[in-house]
């Protein structure tokens, strides 16, 4: 009998799904109440100290004990964390076959787009206190203005002692802002080109404006806030210069839409792909076939340079510890190993449809988008999957329910970016990005749909357990 029209298109069109139609009430229920879990999260870890400290002390909650390159081999079953200089770490659960089989890496990265402070940040002018900043990571930097800012970071002294700091979370607690210049004398700004409607160096804080009382001193504003900092930190302008100091934006973490389908916050790209990535590992109730791993890494967003970023040796080292405690060579792991690297794409948006090519990008809800290639024009900065191993992460996630799409970073003349991927493939490892889409990827504020935050922590959890 010949096929009909419509039956023919379902047969051979690559259609998006939309989650509501894929997924059954109770799913629905499940992928809702993860991402409260994920909202919390969200909430509370708005730093790469803070996701790894809380990644380890839940680890640990969960079973996790610190990784002993010198013991004895690791049994099947056996969970272990490596973490490393307080912000990535690196989770493991023991798999049946031998290490040389290959591991199963799920890799996400922690640090998000944010504003820093220079390592002399204090300065007074026209009867205020400022710091002085530098931006980390790509972001559009007229968007950092005008909106309330908490200070998050540690402190450290000669002495070795630390001071951590998360000031204007709380309700009641004094928060910060960059200023923006007014429309009606905004004219010279008005003429600058977009990319610099602010510059860089105008990116400073307000900090404080009342002067240190009963003295002819100058500078006295800064006096004041330099002598509460000392009164409440015990810490010296000197201090800064050994110190991590964060400014991100004090927002809370909501719920977006009069159906509650998205969330909105600070920082999604890419502790939406971390916390999957974390909570898949956790989740593995039998012992795997094959060792799972999760990395959680830093530095990301500048190029993943340094010691704590994927494109060090860190995590190749921890591979050859697991390879040597079984008698094995680091190589004998890597070369048969796979990896998700998990990292957001961005999400179709119809009011900038200029940026996309329709046909090749990701939509909200339409579960989560596996990335062959990144990069920028020509595909450079990326290590492009081969067809084997897309046919292969196509499979696994069809055979287990999984919602995915495909998609890629805009147009192919109008930018890109870049993830951990070809840090990971560098090192023979077969390897492919995955993650979720986002609506104003780098704002301050961004927005994510909980089927596809869902549907992540689903495909990285099948890659580890199927």
């Amino acid at each position: 009998m010949e096929q009909t029209a419509k039956e023919l298109k379902k047969l051979l069109f690559n259609d998006k799904q939309n989650g509501v139609d894929f997924m059954s009430e109770e799913e629905l229920k499940i992928c809702d109440d993860f991402c409260e879990g994920y909202k919390a999260f969200l909430g509370e870890c708005k730093t790469e100290r803070e996701v790894a400290a809380w990644a380890e002390q839940t680890a640990k909650a969960a079973g996790f004990v610190k990784f002993d390159e010198f013991g004895a081999p690791l049994k099947p079953g056996d969970r272990v964390y490596y973490a490393n200089r307080g912000k990535s770490i690196i989770l493991c659960v023991k798999g049946r076959r031998p290490i040389n089989e290959g591991v199963r890496i799920a890799a996400a990265h922690i640090d998000s787009p944010r504003i820093d402070l220079k390592q002399c940040p204090v300065y007074e002018d026209g009867s205020m206190a400022f710091f002085k900043t530098h931006y980390y990571g790509g972001i559009k930097k007229y968007q950092w203005t005008a909106i309330p800012l908490s200070l998050h970071g540690r402190i450290c002294k000669n002495d070795g002692s630390f001071v951590d700091i998360r000031l204007g979370e709380e309700a009641g607690e004094p928060k910060f802002c960059i200023t923006d210049i007014l429309p009606h004398l905004a004219n010279e700004q008005y003429a600058r080109k977009s990319s610099d409607l602010v510059k860089g160096e105008e990116l400073n804080v307000v900090i404080g404006s009342r002067p240190f009382k009963d003295d002819e001193e100058s500078e006295r504003i800064k006096l004041a806030i330099l002598k509460l900092l000392y009164e409440k930190y015990g810490v010296v302008e000197r201090d800064f210069l050994s110190a991590e100091l964060e400014l991100v934006p004090a927002f809370t973490v909501d719920d977006i839409g009069f159906d509650r389908s998205m969330i909105g916050g600070y920082g999604h790209d890419d502790r939406v792909c971390s916390y999957p990535a974390f909570e898949a590992i956790l989740d593995i109730d039998e012992v795997p076939e094959y060792t799972a791993i999760t990395v959680l890494t830093d530095k990301e967003e500048i190029g993943s340079d340094g010691n704590t970023g994927l494109n060090s040796s860190y995590m190749k080292y921890f591979i050859e510890d697991l390879a040597r405690l079984e008698g094995f060579e680091g190589r004998d792991v890597l070369r048969h190993s796979k990896c998700l690297s998990a990292d957001v794409n961005a999400a179709f948006d119809p009011t900038w449809s200029f940026a996309y090519e329709k046909s090749n990008a990701s939509f909200i809800n339409n579960g989560v988008c596996v990335t062959k290639f990144t990069g920028s024009r020509g595909k450079s900065g990326t290590s492009d999957a081969s067809a084997e191993f897309v046919s292969w992460v196509k499979a696994l996630l069809e055979n287990n329910g999984v919602l995915w799409q495909s998609g890629e970073l805009g147009k192919v003349d109008v930018g890109g970016g870049g993830t951990v991927a070809m840090y990971v493939a560098n090192l023979d490892v077969d390897t492919i990005d995955v993650g979720v889409p986002v609506l104003s990827m780098h704002a301050p504020y961004e927005i994510v749909a909980k089927i596809d935050v869902y549907m992540t922590y689903k495909a990285i959890n099948v890659f580890f357990t199927k």
